[in-house]
């Protein structure tokens, strides 16, 4: 009957293909007991039709709220399956750090409260070594969706290098750094990411390192400020660098070490700060990211600021054609990093966003790891009495080092890896599938498997917890010192195993800055210790803590004093 009540909304060819007699003749035999037709276009119009018929009469009770919840029940288990499934054709799974509420509540206030007492560090060391298997520091987490947590070296390894063109930034990172960066080097992936790193890469050429006069002129600023009693170290050296990176960049510094309250420096680290919240909640894929107030906390406000400024550099680079930016670059000393890329490209926006992008990475990189210097060398006078002791036989105590000096001065050298290695400058990254791939190690029952990833599951990485693992470093027996103390001496005679000590990151993407940020530190430094003996803790005992931030940056005010 379910047929004979929906046929006659079919065609005439249909209905004919089916009886090959008038409908009521059909009509009929059915209400009799009279067999239908038997033929293939009779069975499929039939089976149509009784489907459409058994469709109209149960939508209404699963739009009831119990069906609907049968069709959500439903759905989900099928999709996991699914889900399952894929992931069983790929690979192994790894270890899945669990949770116990519903919406994984527990987990999600473990990672906030982590965050807000600066105890990320803790919380996900103590996460791998209670969770991976053979020691693979490798893990599946999530909020609301899977994602893989590593600190394994193998892996690292494959998600920068060996497996590039499987990862890479994805869409939701771009999105969520979108209006700070743009399209810039840091928030971009394929042709538009490989443009912009062939449009920077001669700007870091050793040509342009080796002209260290850059940094004389701040670097003379920044030890009157030292000079005058104590000081907050990270404040001071985010002034330091944010005048060294625009004199660089633009051609002129922005003044902050003279002049704190500038509207630049103000609206700059606004930005960052607010960004830095978006990110974090980013990373965990929270719904309430969208509801961040950025125009109430004024970040669109302090993101106009600093992109009239940046605009008004732009404008004066773009007012010379490209012989006359030539021309400037043969013979003017006050050729730029912005006269440079102009002088490839008209395009403003690519102009802005690559300038903000390495503002950015030329502030805060070197301006935290100076602090963290610092910070360790105020607890060991030992190691400053030694770096000056090198100082004195290298250069002396007044003349200006040079590149060359710079590069062969080994405890320098020794003290600024020292530094990297216990607070690398990144400490948690991320990146994601950008279609379906594994991981070398961490899946199955011992650790050994490839993990199946699935396209655009997200991939977070830490430096910070690899470069901190006791067992990928010589055993305390050997009298190879602790893992945890500062110690530059253990690079005497030791070289880090491949892919365990990765601070400016590796493959294809390895930090294109990394050298100049090397110099920059270590001239610094050297001049610092030619103009003073000692630096005082004036922290009182406490210790520096670690926020993890775009940049790993002490969670307490580092106070000392230079004498």
């Amino acid at each position: 009957m379910c047929a004979l009540r929906a046929i006659n909304g079919f065609p005439a060819t249909e209905r004919a293909a089916v009886t090959g007699h008038p409908i009521e003749s059909l009509e009929r035999g059915a209400i009799s007991g009279t067999p239908l037709p038997d033929s293939p276009a009779a069975s499929r119009v039939v089976t149509h039709l009784c489907v459409r018929e058994i469709l109209v009469a149960l939508v209404p009770r699963f739009l009831s709220p119990r069906g609907l919840l049968v069709l959500y029940i439903v759905y989900t288990t099928f999709a996991k399956l699914s889900y399952n499934a894929k992931l069983r054709k790929l690979g192994a799974r790894a270890p899945i750090r669990g949770a116990w509420l519903p919406l994984q509540l527990d987990l999600a206030y473990s990672i906030i409260k982590a965050a807000l007492d600066d105890r990320m560090y803790e919380f996900w060391e103590h996460t791998f070594r209670n969770y991976s298997r053979n020691g693979c520091y490798t893990i599946e987490s999530g909020i609301g969706e899977r994602v893989i947590m590593t600190a394994d070296p193998e892996n690292i390894k494959a998600i920068l290098a060996t497996q590039f063109k499987d990862y890479g930034k994805g869409e939701q990172f771009h999105k969520d750094f979108e209006d700070f960066l743009g399209d810039g080097i840091f928030n971009a992936d394929g042709q538009i990411w490989h443009n912009s790193r062939q449009l920077i890469r001669p700007q870091f050429i050793k040509d342009r390192l080796s002209d260290i006069d850059i940094f004389e002129e701040h670097v003379q600023k920044l030890m009157v400020k030292l000079g005058e009693g104590e000081v907050d170290m990270m404040d001071m050296f985010f002034r330091f660098t944010l005048d060294a990176a625009t004199h660089f960049l633009l051609g002129s510094d922005i003044g902050s070490l003279e002049h704190p309250q500038t509207a630049f420096a103000d609206a700059f680290g606004r930005v960052q700060h607010i960004q830095s919240l978006i990110a974090r909640i980013g990373q965990v894929q929270s719904p309430l990211n969208k509801f961040i107030p950025r125009r109430r906390m004024g970040f669109y406000t302090s993101l106009k600021i600093m992109d009239d400024f940046v605009n008004n550099y732009i404008e004066k680079a773009l007012a010379l054609s490209p012989d006359e930016l030539e021309e400037k670059g043969k013979h003017d000393s006050g050729y730029t990093f912005l006269h440079a890329i102009a002088g490839y490209t008209r395009d403003r926006k690519v102009l802005r966003d690559q300038l903000v992008s390495i503002l950015l990475a030329g502030r805060d990189t070197t301006a935290c790891t100076l602090t963290w210097a610092i910070y360790e060398m105020s607890r060991q006078p030992h190691i400053i009495a030694k770096l000056r002791q090198e100082i004195i036989q290298q250069v002396g105590l007044e003349r200006q080092p040079t590149y060359q000096d710079l590069k062969d001065m080994k405890y320098l050298s020794h003290i600024i890896n020292e530094t990297l290695r216990l607070y690398p400058v990144v400490p948690y990254n991320v990146r994601v599938a950008l279609h379906d791939t594994t991981l070398p190690v961490g899946g199955g029952p011992d650790g050994t498997q490839p993990i199946a990833i699935l396209k655009n599951t997200p991939i977070g990485y830490s430096t910070l917890v690899m470069q901190r693992r006791h067992d990928l470093y010589p055993p305390p027996e050997t009298g190879f010192p602790a893992v945890d103390e500062f110690c530059p001496e253990r690079w005497n005679n030791w070289t880090p195993k491949s892919w365990t000590y990765v601070p400016f990151n590796g493959g294809p993407r390895i930090c294109i800055g990394q050298q100049f940020a090397l110099t920059e530190m270590g001239y610094t430094l050297v001049r610092l210790f030619q103009r003073f003996e000692t630096v005082e803790n004036r922290m009182g005992g406490q210790l520096a803590g670690m926020h993890s931030d775009i940049v790993l940056q002490p969670s307490n005010v580092v106070k000392v004093m230079f004498r």
